[in-house]
Formats: structure tokens, C-alpha cells, sequence
């Protein structure tokens, strides 16, 4: 069964939200108690741009995944960079529960790191194949960089 190129940019953007999804009940548990007594560098957004955001990247990466799926799972290089891609999203999700659900800043920041190389190597990937589909991933890079440092600042300030 082929499935519609519409129905492959709801999956996608579907299977990445669902990760934040999952990913928000540690997160949003922690956030009046824990998170609350951190203190937290001058540059910390408040609360409320985080789940925005957060939508509107998986989002992203869900069509430009899907870009890529239209080009045929039975290519190597698609097989490959959906691979990377879901690992990646897998890494996403688990930095959530590093941090706030294990309330582990330093592991939660060795592991984003991990996760920026990730993004790196999908964005690389997906260059490959379709140009656009990388670029769809560069906020998502910013993003978990600018997010990367916040981990880091919030280590040094606690």
C-alpha cells in the first residue's frame, strides 16, 4: 500500500509531537517544584515560550522527515537518514527525563550534547537527499543549542 505524501507530513509531524507529548509529563511535574529553585541565568525564557516552540519544531522536523520518506523507503541513503533521524528524536525525548525527571542537570547536559551532534548528522543526511529537509532542521539545531547553553548556565549557577 503506497501511503499519500499528506498522510506521510501527519505522521511525521504526529510521531514528533508525540514525543514532546510524552516527554512533558516529567516535565511539566517538575516545573512549580524543582525547576522553580533553580536559579537560572538572565537569558532563560519564561515558561510559557517553551511549549510553543516546542511545537512548532517538531513540526518542522516532522514534514522535513517526511520529505525525505516520500523519496522511498526502499533507498539505503532514506533508510539511513530516518535512522539518524529517529535516533535523534529518541534523544530528544530523553533529555527531558534526564533533567527534569531524574533532576539531572550535568547527565541531562552531557546528553544534549550527544543530541546536537545528532541533529548535525541528520541535517547532513537529509542534505543529501533533499535540501530543504535540512533546512527545515535548523531551528531545531538553534534551538537545542541555545538550549544547550541554559543546561550548562543552570549547572554552573546551582
Amino acid at each position: 500500500m503506497k501511503i499519500p505524501y499528506w498522510a506521510k507530513i501527519v505522521i511525521g509531524i504526529l510521531t514528533c509531537n508525540l514525543v514532546g507529548i510524552i516527554a512533558s509529563g516529567v516535565t511539566l511535574d517538575a516545573i512549580p517544584g524543582w525547576y522553580a529553585q533553580l536559579n537560572k541565568p538572565f537569558f532563560n525564557p519564561p515558561n510559557w515560550v517553551f511549549g510553543p516552540v516546542w511545537t512548532l519544531l517538531y513540526t518542522l522536523m516532522g514534514v522535513g522527515a517526511a520529505g525525505i520518506w516520500q523519496v522511498g523507503l526502499d533507498q539505503s541513503r532514506v533508510k539511513r537518514s530516518l535512522s539518524i533521524f529517529g535516533i535523534q528524536l529518541i534523544l530528544n525525548g530523553i533529555w527531558s527525563f534526564l533533567f527534569f525527571g531524574l533532576k539531572k542537570p550535568l547527565l541531562a547536559f552531557l546528553e544534549i550534547l550527544l543530541l546536537l551532534v545528532a541533529i548535525v548528522m541528520t541535517m547532513y543526511q537529509f542534505k543529501k537527499i533533499k535540501p530543504w529537509a535540512a533546512w527545515l532542521l535548523l531551528p531545531y539545531l538553534l534551538w537545542v543549542a541555545f538550549a544547550s547553553i541554559l543546561n550548562y548556565a543552570i549547572i554552573l549557577l546551582n
